[in-house]
């Protein structure tokens, strides 16, 4: 006869067929969202990679596009804390996410009616005042679906479809542009896209109504605030922030520079995209087997795009652009990958959007301060953004042996965590 005890040691069946239901209900919502982001990105990439000269075809100078650019990041980063903590406390992510989808898209195909400087900005901000409102509810939702397949993994796959959509956003406007139709036709070709996107929205609310339901593990809730460990990863993704070049400042730099043609700036940011997707799905599948070390690598790695895009010719902008996409690629899925792991799941919305306001922040102060630098000496510019940027090694370094403390003293987070 067998110890009563044997069954408590061996893997029951029906407990492993439900594991693998959650994991393939995961992966379909995963793969619902990514194309959510596939479309909603062709939309919102595909104009930014124009606004700057459209903005100039109206009228405006250099000042207005790098504070509507700038300033529009900044809303667009800052909005997200209050719009993640509402979701948090309500409970209710699907009504703020389509709200903020809807923003976010249809501000790109009412540019095409633009009349002036004015209108144009307002829309631009509007664009990305949308994105800030879903953002970090999306991230959450996301969040709470890789609990079932590897933060990383969940992540990465996500990263790889959003940036498939930011690939061929920009070489759709650039094909226009070609074709010599304007900026205001791109603007507007880009409503199918959108609409693509907002039904898209609307078929994933209806099928997956409580997303929260697919993390049943999650870290209990201890205090009010969030950890000091949670704090030193913003202050780590504040400092690659605010050490990364915008691509604003690096195709401005193209342009002066000379150093490739102006129909070629579309084709670059699209390489830096597909590198972002293709980055993203390797990087998430290296965090799930070897942790927060990899958010680590990719970071010093992605440092060395700067002296390339600033220094050199054709090639080794290219070559920039590859590296400055892999690490595009890494803050929208590795880092967003190990905050998840980092906050609570009842608080997951707030913790994104507390992250990107403190990363955005730094961002558009960071990104002021190399256009600033930019005027002096291209020199001055490469120095400083490599130097910001690694200074978030060291901060990166603590965070991982204090969350591997932290994972092996909490069974619960350890649990989630795999």
């Amino acid at each position: 006869m067998e110890p009563e005890h044997a069954s408590a040691l061996s893997v029951s069946p029906q407990s492993t067929s439900s594991t693998r239901q959650a994991r393939r209900h995961a992966i379909a919502f995963i793969l619902l969202i990514g194309t959510v982001s596939l479309f909603a990105d062709m939309t919102y990439e595909g104009a930014r990679a124009i606004a700057g000269p459209f903005l100039g075809s109206l009228g405006a100078s250099a000042l207005v596009v790098g504070f509507v650019a700038g300033f529009g990041e900044l809303l667009g980063y800052a909005l997200r804390v209050v719009s993640g903590r509402l979701a948090d406390r309500t409970g209710r992510y699907w009504g703020g996410i389509f709200l903020g989808y809807a923003v976010n898209l249809f501000s790109v195909p009412l540019l095409a009616l633009a009349p002036g400087v004015g209108t144009a900005a307002a829309l631009m901000i509007a664009e990305r005042t949308g994105r800030a409102i879903r953002s970090p509810l999306r991230d959450a939702i996301l969040s709470h679906a890789a609990t079932s397949t590897g933060q990383g993994w969940g992540f990465g796959l996500h990263e790889a479809l959003d940036q498939t959509g930011a690939t061929i956003g920009p070489l759709l406007v650039a094909f226009i542009l070609w074709q010599h139709d304007g900026y205001r036709t791109g603007f507007a070709l880009l409503l199918i896209p959108a609409c693509i996107a907002m039904g898209l929205v609307l078929a994933a609310a209806r099928q997956y109504p409580s997303p929260r339901d697919m993390a049943p593990l999650s870290r209990p809730v201890i205090g009010t605030g969030f950890s000091r460990t949670f704090w030193m990863y913003c202050l780590a993704g504040g400092l690659i922030g605010a050490g990364y070049t915008d691509f604003a400042l690096v195709a401005y730099h193209f342009g002066e520079a000379g150093v490739i043609a102006p129909t070629w700036i579309p084709l670059f940011y699209a390489v830096a995209m597909l590198t972002a997707g293709l980055g993203a799905l390797a990087l998430g599948r290296l965090f799930d087997r070897f942790g927060i070390v990899v958010v680590l690598g990719a970071g010093m790695v992605a440092s060395l795009a700067t002296p390339l895009l600033f220094l050199g010719g054709f090639t080794a902008a290219l070559a920039g652009m590859v590296l400055w996409g892999l690490g595009m690629g890494a803050q929208d899925s590795v880092l967003k990958a190990a905050l998840g792991t980092l906050v609570p799941l009842d608080r997951r919305a707030t913790g994104y959007g507390t992250y990107d306001m403190t990363r955005g922040i730094a961002w558009f102060l960071g990104s002021l301060l190399l256009g600033f630098l930019y005027d002096r000496s291209i020199t001055a510019v490469v120095v400083v953004s490599v130097a910001v940027q690694l200074l978030a090694g060291p901060v990166l370094y603590q965070v991982m042996r204090r969350h591997a403390g932290e994972l092996s003293s909490t069974p619960e987070a350890g649990e989630e965590h795999q």
